[in-house]
């Protein structure tokens, strides 16, 4: 279930929710982009996920809306990186015909290191693959707010 970053439900789908911040800010005059990532943290026996969508009004902050979800299994950290760029895809595509109505670049966002030195470097080419594969533009560490910011402090 989507919530604002209070808590609160959003009242109608994501794509309405979207749509509506969409066109609150361009009316007041905002370039707006829409980032959406996600993050996980294992947890004493699950696996708990927070994907993010960021409606972003540059220069000037943003809105977020937030779902978290949690698995009961654990799995390695490649495996991890790669379930959260899928989980952010299946959020991208189902905002994008209304983003592509709007005229919205969108963005997702990969909680993935460049630097190889990072135990999450390991699945990055595969994640950039992935992401670039269905269309989206691909961010990663250290421009991937939405992910490594936005999506971290809700999942801790």
């Amino acid at each position: 279930m989507w919530k604002s970053l209070s808590g609160a439900p959003i009242e109608h789908s994501l794509a309405d929710a979207v749509t509506q911040w969409v066109l609150a800010d361009r009316g007041a005059g905002y370039r707006v982009r829409v980032c959406i990532g996600t993050d996980s943290q294992y947890k004493g026996g699950y696996t708990e996920y927070a994907s993010v969508v960021v409606v972003l009004r540059e220069g000037h902050g943003g809105k977020m809306l937030v779902n978290k979800v949690r698995e009961k299994f654990r799995m390695g950290v490649r495996e991890r990186m790669l379930r959260e760029v899928s989980m952010s895809i299946e959020v991208a595509y189902g905002l994008l015909e209304t983003l592509n109505k709007l005229n919205v670049p969108l963005e997702v966002h990969a909680d993935i290191n460049t630097d190889p030195q990072f135990k999450s470097n390991s699945s990055l080419a595969e994640a950039k693959g992935y992401i670039l594969g269905m269309g989206f533009e691909f961010r990663a560490k250290p421009f991937a707010f939405a992910s490594s910011c936005c999506a971290n402090k809700v999942v801790n």
